[in-house]
């Protein structure tokens, strides 16, 4: 049977950060919540201890983390938002971190209850089409409906880069064949997964190398469509120069016999005139 303190302070912290993420759009990635509730869960195993030890690789195997530079920056930003407090800065790989979470005094009524209430409300006051309520996130600004068109633009302003990843202006400047739709290419770079798009990083330079005249070179959308990052990079070679054809066994043997025969005709002068 569960705890209902554990069930308790686990909504509260998992109820809080929701909230901020829901605040925050453009600014919390999946990174952030995916670490956050494994802290979360990683403090309930212990017990909910003050202070607990939270290794960087466990860490990062939970999250699904796979970069030392992403799990750095993701741990930095629940720091400085306030949801992990640093007791012990780990010295090196092997040492673990020692964090408490922060204090949740109850849950924050914020945006989400805001756009609830809000729905509920002119739901009972309007004309009744339905029996389900559908709670719709509003903006605070415009009031409308939160999608892409209604993000604020300060939102859109800190979205976040992950370090990690090729982007789609690297892969146009070093692919260096600034051909075809632009803008249909980017789309379709942005639907590869990021395994292949650090496939085409290792790869593009390579085959660039065996390459090297752009005109040669397959257009970005084709290599892209062809997947050609798998292909295998076969390096050209300049022909060998041509050796002059050597003399044949009848030619040698020819030669020889001119040179005996011009040998025995100085021979026999050369007696003549000896006698």
């Amino acid at each position: 049977m569960s705890n209902n303190k554990s069930e308790s302070s686990s909504y509260q912290f998992t109820r809080a950060w929701f909230d901020f993420a829901f605040e925050n759009q453009g600014k919390v990635s999946g990174n952030h919540t995916a670490m956050y509730l494994w802290l979360v869960e990683l403090n309930n195993r212990m017990g909910w201890a003050a202070q607990f030890g939270a290794p960087r690789d466990q860490t990062m195997a939970a999250a699904g983390i796979s970069s030392p530079n992403t799990y750095k920056k993701v741990f930095n930003d629940l720091v400085e938002w306030g949801f992990v407090y640093v007791v012990k800065e780990s010295k090196n790989q092997w040492t673990a971190n020692v964090v408490a979470l922060s204090k949740i005094d109850g849950a924050l009524y914020t945006a989400l209850d805001k756009a609830r209430y809000r729905h509920v409300t002119e739901h009972d006051t309007g004309t009744m089409h339905g029996t389900v309520n559908i709670n719709k996130p509003l903006n605070p600004k415009t009031k409308k409906q939160v999608n892409i068109e209604t993000i604020p633009d300060e939102a859109e302003a800190i979205i976040e880069v992950d370090a990690d990843d090729y982007a789609f202006e690297d892969f146009w400047n070093d692919f260096d064949k600034k051909v075809g739709d632009k803008s249909k290419i980017k789309k379709k770079w942005e639907k590869l997964r990021k395994s292949e798009r650090l496939l085409i990083k290792q790869h593009l330079p390579q085959y660039i190398a065996a390459q090297p005249n752009k005109q040669y070179r397959k257009n970005p959308e084709t290599y892209i469509n062809n997947k050609s990052w798998n292909d295998e990079i076969i390096l050209r070679h300049e022909p060998a120069a041509q050796q002059k054809p050597t003399a044949s066994f009848e030619q040698k043997q020819s030669g020889v016999r001119d040179l005996a025969a011009k040998s025995a005709e100085f021979l026999r002068q050369f007696g003549t005139s000896n006698d």
